[in-house]
């Protein structure tokens, strides 16, 4: 066991009003986990992690906590908070191999769930605890959505996906990969062949355009598909991302581990929307982050920008009228993700809003009676934490429409 993780443990201030749990999005009970950690309990600590989060050991290595949980810790206000995310990742890490996995009795019910992302993932494992016979369909060959195809592997290892498909087949969960809702087989369909309820977790996985001149160059990707599988994308020496989202700084750092010797970031304002360790791991891989640049279009040198106006406060007034051209061997964007619409153009009912979003109830369950969904199909792009937050919330829905909770 690490000397610091101990250390770091010792430095908790057990408060009765714990803020780190309420500056995560999934209320890990932190002061609990600790207290069983100090004990040398770690078994039952990483169980109770698990329980709350099946996502636990994932979040230990991608969430923002320096947002959230060690955000908010009082330690944090005059010194150094407690880094519950190297005690959190020990401990979760540890159990996900070490659990036993015991089937409830049967509730008789059976669900399937669209999608292997974060959302997919937890809402599968937690109507499995419940007796719930569960089928995965996913597009791809390998589970995991977003934490398998976008989320780069120096940030998250690709063994975790396998470790997790292992959890799931000990479950009883079963997945269908290589198949596409929405295509051949409808939600529909679904319901008519004894599902009894389906659970939409499909993520948000289509690029939002610039709607600017020179989008389909052959040097142009747009982040969420670049990184999906980067070694077949070549970038040259010299690369711009336009946008500087947590999207933007993963397609920065992983160009430069894809040959890149110059990689700029652009962003229309001084401000900067992805996590601040984020922005710090990318420029200490050689990143620059470039503000107050508008794109224009891009041609075959690369992308050409207008530079902003900026008040005595920093707020973007308009831009130049001229035009700065800028050198790049490939140009990436990153200006967000929205979700694919083959769900709600063929399913009668379904709706979303102006965004593709899919709409909701309290009980997380959309305008077809008996299909949930939570995560960015709702959301748009969150976090993973946020992503298990609401499947939770679904699941529990579901349980309640099946009559099992």
């Amino acid at each position: 066991m690490a000397l610091h993780i101990v250390e770091e443990a010792n430095r908790c201030l057990n408060c009765k009003n714990p803020q780190c749990q309420q500056g995560c999005p999934v209320h890990t009970p932190i002061p609990e986990i600790i207290a069983l950690f100090k004990e040398r309990r770690v078994d039952e600590a990483g169980r109770r992690l698990f329980e709350n989060n099946p996502l636990s050991s994932v979040c230990s290595l991608v969430c923002n906590h320096a947002a959230q949980c060690e955000g908010h810790c009082v330690l944090g206000r005059t010194g150094n908070p407690v880094h519950f995310s190297a005690i959190e990742n020990y401990l979760s890490d540890t159990f996900l191999d070490r659990m036993t996995v015991h089937r409830p009795a049967s509730s008789g019910r059976r669900i399937a769930v669209i999608g292997s992302g974060p959302a997919g993932l937890t809402a599968a494992m937690k109507m499995a605890e419940a007796g719930c016979g569960v089928t995965v369909f996913e597009l791809h060959s390998r589970i995991g959505g977003v934490l398998e195809y976008g989320i780069p592997d120096f940030r998250l290892p690709r063994t975790y996906m396998r470790r997790y498909y292992a959890r799931l087949d000990e479950m009883g969960v079963r997945v269908r990969p290589n198949t596409t809702v929405g295509e051949s087989l409808y939600i529909g369909d679904l319901l008519r062949d004894g599902y009894g309820a389906v659970f939409v977790g499909s993520g948000a996985g289509r690029a939002k355009k610039l709607g600017t001149p020179g989008e389909t160059r052959e040097n142009v990707y747009f982040g969420v598909d670049y990184l999906k599988t980067p070694k077949v994308c070549p970038v040259g020496e010299s690369v711009a991302v336009i946008g500087a989202g947590n999207v933007a700084m993963d397609a920065a750092r992983t160009v430069l581990r894809y040959g890149a010797r110059k990689v700029r970031i652009y962003a229309r304002s001084h401000h900067v929307s992805a996590n601040s360790d984020e922005v710090e791991y990318t420029q200490l891989d050689g990143g620059e982050i470039v503000t107050g640049k508008l794109i224009q279009e891009i041609n075959d040198t690369g992308p050409v920008f207008k530079s902003a106006i900026f008040d005595e406060n920093g707020q973007v007034t308009g831009y130049a009228d001229e035009l700065e051209q800028t050198e790049a061997d490939t140009t990436i964007i990153c200006v967000s993700q929205m979700p694919k619409n083959k769900l709600v153009l063929t399913t009668p009912g379904l709706a979303s809003d102006s965004h593709g979003r899919l709409i909701v109830d309290e009980n997380c369950m959309t305008t077809v009676p008996g299909v949930f969904a939570a995560g960015d199909v709702v959301l748009g792009p969150m976090t993973v934490v946020h992503a298990v937050e609401g499947a939770k919330h679904a699941a529990e829905g579901m349980l309640r429409y099946l009559g099992i909770g």
